[in-house]
């Protein structure tokens, strides 16, 4: 700024100076304009500039505080905000069970009780395990990779709500909330394929080059979650009542995901082939098929189409013959005989094939993470007034 003298008065000049005709001086006042009337009830149209309010905006940079950035300037802050995301993930996940005397054990501990009361119920009681190799792995997958999604998802509906102080504290992009909670679930997944690997091991499953397709799978599932967790993040900012619907949805996709029986070969579904691959192109259920395929190499032995069609073996397998003594000199034989029966199904013919799982895979992740992400940016002005 620079100083004049005119008039015998001194006068500031500047970018932002307000002594110029038309300019702003006390709020909501013009320097220059007449003012009519007399005390605070001076004319309205004295109080406002003399040019629309976004020239005035314009000219003085001025910018909405609550705009929503175009989507590449919105990405960008984003990514310059990454190391914010990680360290945020990680101290959640840190405090998450400090209180509790077994701390972060509580994260493997808890699914590891949820596979025990499932396999009492379905496994033993239901007999779901029958027909399905080393199930006790199989249980295992299925219940720690659907885990990922289920807390994700519960979470992410309230994310929002919860966050209200920081979000009207700070501003940064919203979006930064449900990535986060996202990867606190993904680390979380991370510490619990310790006793997925050691269960695979237990069962006495080999380590093979398949073992590496768990990657992919799990990058698919990731990219799934983030998606769906945008979805379900703006649809619980607006309405409360998401978060109480949502885990009797979450619970009705656990019992329609395969978790405890293989969609594949389970009798009840064998004579409904539809159904079945409804149920197969599942996302939840693709991954966790993909899973157990790159861990169990007796799932991909077993698996429908995995050798050539066979009629007769593979109505022995969905109809074993019983036990009798003429035929099966001993009880021992006989189970040796249902073990050798289980791979049959390899010889029925394939509802949703190898290649199409990846296929759908890889649709329902990319798909799902752009439609999820489009509709939260949509909606960034919102976050933080209710």
């Amino acid at each position: 700024m620079s100083g004049s003298r005119e008039g015998g008065r001194s006068r500031m000049t500047g970018p932002g100076d307000v002594s110029r005709p038309g300019s702003l001086s006390a709020p909501g006042a013009l320097a220059d304009a007449p003012v009519t009337g007399d005390g605070p009830g001076h004319s309205e149209a004295a109080q406002l500039p003399g040019e629309p309010l976004a020239e005035v905006a314009a000219r003085y940079g001025l910018k909405p505080s609550a705009a929503r950035p175009p989507l590449r300037e919105y990405l960008r802050r984003i990514w310059q905000r990454r190391y914010f995301i990680t360290g945020f993930a990680t101290a959640r996940n840190v405090a998450m069970y400090t209180e509790a005397r077994l701390g972060q054990v509580w994260q493997v501990l808890t699914p590891l009780l949820n596979v025990a009361v499932y396999y009492l119920i379905f496994g033993v009681i239901l007999n779901t395990k029958r027909g399905v190799p080393d199930f006790v792995a199989f249980l295992v997958i299925g219940a720690f990779i659907f885990n990922f999604p289920q807390r994700s998802f519960i979470i992410s509906s309230r994310v929002m709500f919860d966050s209200l102080p920081l979000i009207r504290a700070l501003y940064f992009p919203r979006a930064c909330l449900p990535l986060g909670y996202v990867l606190i679930e993904l680390q979380q997944l991370g510490i619990s394929l310790i006793v997925v690997f050691a269960t695979v091991f237990a069962v006495g499953q080999p380590v093979t080059w398949y073992w590496l397709l768990l990657v992919p799978v799990l990058v698919m599932q990731t990219l799934f979650n983030i998606g769906a967790a945008f979805i379900l993040a703006r649809f619980g900012a607006g309405f409360d009542d998401v978060s109480q619907l949502l885990p009797f949805v979450v619970r009705t996709w656990f019992y329609a995901s395969g978790v405890m029986f293989s969609i594949q070969t389970f009798s009840t579904l064998a004579h409904h082939p539809t159904l079945t691959r409804l149920l197969q192109y599942n996302p939840a259920a693709i991954y966790i098929t993909l899973a157990r395929n790159a861990l169990l190499q007796s799932q991909r032995q077993s698996m429908p189409g995995a050798r050539p069609y066979d009629r007769a073996l593979c109505a022995q397998y969905y109809h074993p013959p019983p036990y009798t003594p003429q035929r099966f000199h001993s009880v021992a034989l006989y189970h040796k005989f249902l073990a050798a029966n289980m791979f049959n199904s390899a010889h029925c013919h394939a509802v949703v094939s190898q290649p199409s799982l990846w296929l759908f895979g890889a649709a329902w992740a990319v798909a799902v993470l752009i439609a999820g992400f489009l509709f939260f940016w949509r909606a960034e002005v919102q976050y933080g007034r209710g």
